[in-house]
């Protein structure tokens, strides 16, 4: 990188910078941030937790998203200084540590932005992530359960908290079926990228002849809805059952009838829960979970009025792979919807998700 070029990146960052205070409108969310620390100096402000910690939470993120915008400002500061000694002053160092600041400042603006990006109604929920194998027995089911270690692992690198909400083993290996509390600030604005089948192509390991398989898993994501959002549903409309749990839980597991699952007749939507040890605890969690895909139906239905309106064709099933995943005869994660490709299938099983996600997501705000 020579001077020439640094002063041309901070003139890029320099418009990028304006442009966030744009769109962040910082006074509104000063405001906001100030109502919010009002409201947790009341008295009764704990009586109830899951309030009081909605309002910590938004508080937090607007706090971040602030200060954020503020260091990355003070950040550029700098960095306009420093170019301005480089260009009176010949010093190596000097040089060396600006240009390794604006490269590090131009991550963190790319990264700013993809917050910023996440701004739908419910992007900065929590996320419930399902996993569900296609055709091929054992084959499918042990993809499955790859890409619940690869989903697991990109949440705790992102710092979530996981929560296995209802897990069904397979018959050899794997897993039949999934379901994934993930906990955290934009874990379903990140995760909604991931929704839709996954292919595996590989030398099966569970083929003593050694052939080539192909392998499907489909990947729900819906955000798990706060009490305050409206969905109608009639008690006249579930029909609840329960049984024993099984899989991994604790030592309660198959001891008693805790495990629930609801059936929404309207729709013939299923829901299954059994992570905690009472039946009323899960059938609480299992009305969330049934609450979130009866939205995401309804999503679903507008967005496919608005693509008929649009004369827009989508072919739905297990031909519809969102990304393929090519172990043999060579290495290489593709996205279909970007074209984004990573050759390291290691690195991306191990949870290196964020890359695809990124793409994902610009690619969505562009088309809008």
């Amino acid at each position: 990188m020579e001077l020439v070029e640094v002063k041309q990146e901070l003139a890029i960052m320099a418009k990028r910078l304006v442009d966030f205070r744009g769109s962040l409108d910082l006074e509104a969310k000063e405001e906001r941030i100030a109502e919010l620390e009002e409201k947790m100096t009341d008295p009764d402000f704990w009586n109830n937790q899951d309030e009081a910690q909605v309002v910590i939470n938004e508080s937090n993120a607007l706090k971040e998203m602030v200060n954020t915008y503020k260091e990355l400002q003070e950040t550029y500061d700098d960095l306009e200084v420093s170019y301005e000694l480089c260009k009176e002053e010949e010093d190596a160092s000097l040089q060396e540590e600006l240009f390794s600041g604006v490269k590090q400042l131009l991550n963190d603006l790319n990264e700013y932005e993809l917050q910023l990006l996440l701004s739908e109604p419910y992007d900065k929920n929590n996320a419930i992530l399902e996993l569900h194998p296609g055709a091929g027995g054992t084959e499918s089911q042990d993809w499955a359960s790859m890409l619940l270690r690869m989903y697991t692992r990109w949440s705790e690198k992102k710092g979530f908290k996981v929560e296995t909400m209802d897990y069904l083993p397979g018959d050899e290996a794997g897993v039949k079926s999934v379901t994934l509390l993930i906990k955290g600030h934009n874990a379903y604005g990140y995760l909604k990228a991931e929704k839709g089948v996954h292919r595996l192509v590989r030398i099966s390991p569970f083929d003593s002849s050694g052939r080539r398989h192909t392998s499907f898993v489909s990947c729900e994501i819906m955000p798990e809805l706060s009490d305050d959002v409206e969905i109608d549903i009639l008690t006249e409309d579930l029909k609840i059952d329960t049984y024993r749990a099984s899989g991994a839980g604790g030592q309660h597991i198959n001891t008693t009838d805790s495990a629930v699952r609801i059936t929404h007749l309207p729709t013939n939507t299923v829901v299954t829960c059994q992570n905690e040890r009472s039946q009323i605890k899960n059938r609480e969690q299992a009305m969330k979970m049934l609450k979130a895909k009866l939205y995401q139906l309804k999503i679903e239905e507008q967005q496919q009025q608005l693509d008929e309106i649009r004369g827009e064709q989508k072919e739905i099933g297990w031909g519809s792979q969102i990304r393929s995943y090519v172990f043999h005869p060579y290495s290489l994660v593709k996205d279909h919807r970007t074209n984004h490709e990573i050759g390291n299938t290691g690195a991306v099983m191990d949870g290196e998700l964020d890359p695809f996600i990124d793409a994902y997501l610009r690619s969505n705000i562009h088309k809008s």
